[in-house]
């Protein structure tokens, strides 16, 4: 990080490095949205100590503020190592299943799973790709994917009230227009066996099929029936 570069390493940088890693667990245990206080806490760190390293952090771009600049998530590095150190890999009679509903709806179909709070991309569609996969992870509740796992945690936000409530009796999340304009997107839960979230497919495409979207619900909830036993 940008203090500690240099040929040589002090006695003192080592911890700091350790205590920086810490930070980083932290923000993803905690989830996107942890801020500085909820980190000095979980972590014993006082304000200051928290604050600078949060700022080195997001100096280096392995955290980014949320939009409020209220709390931070991970950030571009860290996604991508993990990605490279853990890609997720599905069974190809799930792929099987995401076929035929491609097929089906005739737009993007995307599966993610949820673990610890935090979003991973398990299938994106090739042929109608996710507008910002990177987005997605850091701010899930930019997307209906990542709504689905904050509604569950009880802290879905303001969309909460609006664009994903409509569809809560459907089981489904929505976001119309605020990623990209004139598209939106869908998503459907996909619970195990006993309930529990375990990740979602989701639709993105163009505006009037999210706001009319009868047709593609029922298409993504016996998909993720389908794929439930095969990814939980």
């Amino acid at each position: 990080m940008s203090d500690l570069s240099g040929p040589d390493l002090s006695a003192r940088q080592p911890k700091a490095i350790q205590t920086a890693l810490r930070v980083l667990e932290a923000v993803a245990g905690i989830g996107a949205g942890a801020t500085a206080r909820e980190i000095s806490q979980v972590l014993a760190l006082s304000r200051a100590t928290t604050y600078r390293l949060l700022n080195l952090l997001v100096q280096d771009e392995y955290l980014v503020r949320t939009p409020d600049l209220s709390g931070f998530a991970l950030g571009n590095k860290v996604v991508h190592l993990a990605a490279v150190a853990a890609p997720v890999r599905i069974p190809s009679a799930a792929r099987d299943e995401l076929a035929s509903a491609r097929a089906a709806v005739r737009g993007g179909v995307h599966v993610v799973l949820f673990s610890e709070g935090r979003v991973l991309i398990a299938d994106a569609d090739p042929d109608f790709p996710l507008s910002d996969e990177l987005r997605l992870v850091r701010e899930p509740e930019q997307f209906a994917l990542g709504r689905l796992l904050l509604m569950e945690r009880g802290v879905a936000g303001v969309f909460a009230a609006s664009a994903a409530s409509d569809l809560i009796s459907l089981g489904a999340t929505r976001q119309i227009g605020e990623v990209r304009p004139g598209y939106g997107c869908l998503a459907v839960p996909i619970r195990d066996r006993s309930g529990l979230l375990a990740g979602a497919i989701g639709f993105s495409g163009s505006v009037h099929r999210v706001e009319e979207p009868g047709g593609v619900i029922a298409v993504l909830a016996a998909t993720a029936a389908r794929l439930s036993p095969l990814l939980t």
